[in-house]
């Protein structure tokens, strides 16, 4: 049963009306001359004309029609009121005349501006050869007709040829028509629906249902979704539309099928979710960013590495935090021309974080991973850097320890006998070569101080540590370096932090290390000038010891460089002092760290755990 519109059927009903109109008229017209009373009174337009197409007469209703007067017909060709891409319509009629009485039709005529469509039917007349044509207008009929086809075919586009599934069902829920698209949906045929209700093929008769329903009565009207069983056993997510009192008293629903789109959803959500934990349990920092360079997101992990929240970098330029890291535009061009060309790039940086502590890290960047964003990982190498740089100091060190024990041992020999033998001369050193003298002791001390520096790097010391006053160490330092300071006009200042907690060291080595330090800083003022000492507790357990000079400063490629073997910035130094001062400190478990401004002078940061007192945290 196929539902159609009432519009539609009173075209019909009304075309073929008109039909049986135009016959009964036809057949009404004999062979012979129409009498004068037919031909005058007949509401059809009736048309005599000869063989060779031209206008015998005319009748006042044809006339009427075409809004022309009969001298204006009579005489003229039937050519010259048809129109010129329909004048075929005359040859094909002369042509079936000769084969036959009678000859019907669609023939339009001009009407003023206008085309007025006939429906006519030509007969030939016997006595007098003419022909006659009775024409019907038909033009409100013609009309009709197309606009039936047109609502035949949009009905065929709205309902038999539909994606979605369309249902005709009464007010009990019965089912009256449905399409192809509905009979798929349900998998039924169209015969199974057509014994099923609506409500057969609800999965659940829950309240929801019930409440669907009720506002569906109370409104005409509803969209929604409800799964729905099937015959054989599925059941489908479908989502509706239902129209009441759509169609001739009948309700309409569409339905469609959601359940892919459901399951799509699901994976979607799944596939987000998985890639969620991924992106935010990864070890390594993952950046993404899009065409324009923008961060877009960034996880935990990165953002615990550059100690900067998601809110600080969503939006931000890749460029800019580059710029900040000290990266070169011609790098940075050539970065960008990797990824472009090759679709992904790797490379190492070193930040400054805001804490002010140097970070380095190892990246790689990859282009247009999903949805125009592309993806940078990267990892914190700073301990790895630093672990490498210790195994390599340490394989130094071991080097340099077995070659300083060879030399101490061969140097110390001789350097007893030089001694032993200078004491003994000390007495009968004439005045004028006492110089001499005091030039030969004072190296031989300074190459007995060289040998000690290198026992220590050679073999473990046997030392013992205790709990000291930092500051008082200090203090013994600066009073047994204060004679050496005023022949160099050099001048102390001491700031010392009260009630320090005392410091678990070895007071010998840890007064070792100050005289280093302090000694190198007296030695860079040839001019004179100060040295600033402080002592203050600091955060993570630690005391700092700050050791200020006003010298002419360290450049930044050597600073990297001090505690290195044999590494010097002095003319006439060996580079032990200090190397023996970075091993005492990290023996220790404590840290140095350097600042330096050239022209300005340098400072070293001692950094040394303490003891927590009793009932610290």
């Amino acid at each position: 049963m196929v539902i159609m519109n009432q519009e539609i059927k009173q075209l019909y009903a009304k075309i073929e009306s008109l039909e049986k109109e135009n016959k009964a008229l036809a057949e009404s017209i004999g062979d012979d001359a129409p009498s004068k009373n037919i031909f005058a009174r007949s509401k059809d337009g009736i048309l005599i004309f000869d063989d060779n197409d031209k206008i015998i007469d005319v009748n006042p209703s044809f006339c009427e029609i075409i809004n022309l007067d009969r001298t204006e017909l009579i005489g003229r060709h039937l050519a010259d009121i048809v129109p010129v891409n329909k004048q075929f319509k005359l040859d094909k009629q002369r042509e079936l005349l000769k084969m036959k009485d009678s000859v019907r039709g669609i023939l339009p005529i001009h009407s003023g501006k206008k085309i007025v469509e006939f429906d006519f039917t030509t007969s030939t007349l016997n006595k007098s050869g003419h022909y006659m044509s009775v024409l019907r207008d038909v033009t409100d009929k013609r009309l009709l007709e197309k606009k039936v086809k047109k609502n035949e075919e949009l009905y065929t586009d709205l309902f038999i040829e539909a994606l979605d599934g369309i249902i005709f069902w009464r007010g009990s829920g019965k089912i009256i028509d449905a399409n192809e698209s509905a009979c798929r949906i349900f998998e039924c045929t169209h015969d199974e629906l057509l014994q099923k209700r609506l409500d057969d093929f609800v999965y659940e008769k829950n309240q929801r249902y019930k409440r669907i329903v009720k506002n569906l009565f109370d409104k005409g009207g509803i969209r929604d979704e409800l799964f729905f069983l099937m015959p054989n056993g599925q059941i489908k997510s479908l989502e509706f539309t239902v129209k009441l009192n759509s169609v001739e008293g009948y309700h309409m629903t569409i339905f469609r099928n959601v359940s892919e789109r459901h399951r799509m959803e699901k994976e979607l959500r799944e596939s987000e979710l998985k890639f969620r934990r991924i992106f935010e349990g990864a070890l390594e920092g993952i950046l993404l960013w899009n065409d324009q360079f923008q961060i877009v997101d960034i996880n935990q992990s990165g953002q615990r590495m550059l100690q900067m929240s998601k809110d600080e970098l969503i939006g931000v330029s890749l460029h800019s935090i580059l710029n900040d890291c000290n990266i070169t535009n011609d790098e940075l061009n050539q970065q960008i021309n990797s990824i472009k060309n090759d679709g992904q790039s790797d490379g190492s940086l070193s930040i400054t974080l805001k804490s002010g502590r140097k970070k380095y890290f190892e990246f790689s960047n990859k282009h247009n991973v999903f949805s125009n964003l592309s993806m940078t990982t990267f990892k914190d190498i700073t301990e790895k850097l630093e672990m490498e740089e210790q195994l390599r100091k340490s394989d130094t060190l071991n080097v340099i320890g077995e070659l300083a024990a060879g030399i101490a041992h061969e140097i110390r020999n001789p350097m007893t006998a030089l001694k032993g033998f200078i004491q003994l001369l000390e007495d009968s050193i004439e005045e004028d070569h006492s110089m001499y003298f005091n030039v030969i002791t004072t190296e031989l001390s300074r190459i007995d101080s060289i040998i000690n520096e290198f026992l220590i790097l050679a073999k473990p010391q046997a030392v013992k540590f205790v709990q000291k006053d930092i500051a008082q160490i200090m203090k013994e330092t600066v009073e047994l370096l204060s004679a050496q300071a005023v022949l160099h006009n050099v001048q102390f200042r001491i700031y010392y932090e009260k009630e320090l907690p005392l410091v678990f060291c070895e007071p010998n080595q840890m007064k070792k290390v100050f005289i280093n330090i302090i000694k190198n800083a007296i030695e860079v003022m040839p001019k004179g000038g100060y040295i600033t000492v402080s002592l203050q507790a600091c955060g993570d357990n630690k005391v700092k010891v700050s050791i200020r000079d006003e010298g002419s400063g360290i450049p930044g490629h050597k600073i990297k460089k001090l505690g290195e073997p044999f590494y010097t910035t002095k003319e006439r130094g060996t580079g032990l002092g200090l190397m023996v001062t970075y091993k005492i400190i990290e023996e220790h478990k404590g840290t140095i760290e350097v600042e330096s401004k050239l022209g300005k002078g340098t400072v070293f940061h001692i950094y040394l755990p303490y003891i927590k007192k009793a009932g610290e945290q």
